[in-house]
């Protein structure tokens, strides 16, 4: 069934039927008998990401990592998803990390967006330590709403082996999370960053479902909100190019 997302169409079976088959190649080209290793949180993206990968590989080459950093409020929910899933999954409290690598850091002053972004950047050094010590690939779990305007940490939730849904809307990524069955309160949970305590959209300034539209068919009618967006589309762009290199010729 095709549905309808305010100013355009997307064919929620055919993405989610494609992806999979993604997914599916990936593997067989990259790793025929490796298993996906997901960070989960119990929102929308890890958590569309663990069943897309369950139903492309088969519960058993799936394992989730939930890594709260202290106490996380809602750690449930990544539970639930691990649990309604049926995969096998591993706990790692990053606090102590995050506190040994502030706390050996002598005669600086750490910036407050350091002290955000150190984290994302632990939990990944995380996923890929747990990856490869069974035989893994990481799943990149950041949508394309996110990447659009740079809503993701560099060298953390930023990269990964493989990305399920770097092209596909916040809008496309819930409407996948219903088709797959999974529960209501994980595909509709309001996203939160989990490093400054806001939603994404009050960090952001505008709506997700506002920023889909824009992103499909370039409309926005409120003028400052477009210059907005266009702003961190470009300041941000950065994140997603490889890292420049110099080029030499060998010659003198």
């Amino acid at each position: 069934m095709e549905e309808s997302f305010n100013m355009y169409q997307f064919n929620v079976v055919e993405a989610k039927n494609q992806c999979v088959a993604w997914i599916r190649d990936f593997f067989e080209k990259n790793g025929p008998d490796c298993n996906a290793v997901v960070g989960i949180s119990g929102g929308k993206d890890s958590s569309v990401v663990a069943a897309l990968c369950v139903e492309a590989l088969g519960k058993d080459r799936v394992i989730g990592v939930l890594m709260p950093c202290g106490v996380q409020a809602d750690i449930d929910m990544a539970k639930k998803l691990v649990d309604f899933l049926g995969i096998g999954s591993y706990e790692v409290n990053i606090e102590d990390a995050l506190n040994g690598v502030l706390n050996n850091i002598k005669g600086l002053e750490i910036t407050t967006q350091a002290r955000t972004n150190l984290p994302p950047r632990i939990r990944m050094t995380t996923l890929y330590a747990v990856s490869q010590s069974v035989n893994g690939r990481v799943a990149n779990t950041c949508n394309l709403s996110e990447d659009w305007v740079g809503y993701s940490t560099r060298y953390g939730d930023s990269v990964g082996d493989f990305s399920p849904l770097s092209r596909l809307t916040v809008t496309e990524v819930k409407a996948i999370g219903k088709e797959l069955g999974l529960p209501l309160d994980l595909v509709d949970k309001v996203p939160i960053d989990g490093l400054c305590g806001k939603t994404d959209e009050e960090n952001l300034g505008f709506t997700y479902a506002m920023l889909d539209v824009y992103i499909r068919e370039g409309v926005c009618e409120d003028a400052a909100l477009k210059e907005r967006i266009d702003t961190l589309h470009k300041r941000n762009l950065f994140k997603l190019e490889l890292m420049p290199c110099f080029e030499w010729n060998g010659e003198a």
